[in-house]
């Protein structure tokens, strides 16, 4: 309505506000939409509190595309929190300093982290949330296979590896991340 009207005054030149709509699925339990007076809401405050804000909201972004509806009576955060903390207990492995020049790490492992780091680009821009935290999962078991089986965590690309899981991660789970970079020495 706005746009419309400062369109029709001349303010702007242009006659949505959006270049695309896209409409987000509800989240259901038990195959029911949630409700207050059906009485089959999920206590959110408790789950909060047992495990954190940024495992509830990977759970949620992981359920699924935007689009369609998730049906929490399958969804468990405990799953995202024991990725969180293995993502933790991974920038704690690093033990390369910051700015060491990744190009002299090993060369597996960069082309895992810059192959998710440009499809990380599309499938945010393309609302594939789900697929992105999908492809950040697979950078962290390529992660933690060379810092165990393959050059340890002093190796440069490790430490680019982890830089961009925490890079990637800031957008759904910003508290974890935000550790994650200090951690890091940034």
């Amino acid at each position: 309505f706005f746009t419309k009207a400062l369109r029709d005054l001349g303010l702007v030149d242009f006659d949505e506000p959006f270049a695309a709509y896209l409409s987000q699925g509800k989240v259901i339990n038990n195959g029911r939409k949630m409700s207050k007076s059906l009485g089959n809401g999920v206590s959110l405050g408790g789950q909060l509190a047992e495990y954190g804000d940024d495992a509830v909201r990977l759970t949620l972004v992981f359920a699924s595309p935007p689009e369609d509806n998730i049906d929490w009576a399958d969804m468990s955060p405990a799953g995202s929190l024991r990725f969180l903390q293995r993502v933790w207990r991974l920038s704690g492995d690093v033990t390369s300093v910051p700015g060491a020049d990744p190009s002299t790490g090993d060369e597996a492992l960069r082309k895992v982290t810059h192959r998710t780091v440009h499809d990380a680009q599309a499938l945010v821009e393309g609302y594939r949330f789900n697929v992105m935290v999908a492809r950040v999962m697979e950078l962290v078991n390529a992660t933690r296979k060379a810092i165990d089986q393959g050059p340890g965590g002093a190796d440069p690309a490790v430490r680019e590896a982890a830089e961009a899981v925490t890079i990637l991660l800031s957008l759904v789970a910003p508290y974890v991340a935000q550790e994650m970079w200090e951690r890091l020495g940034q």
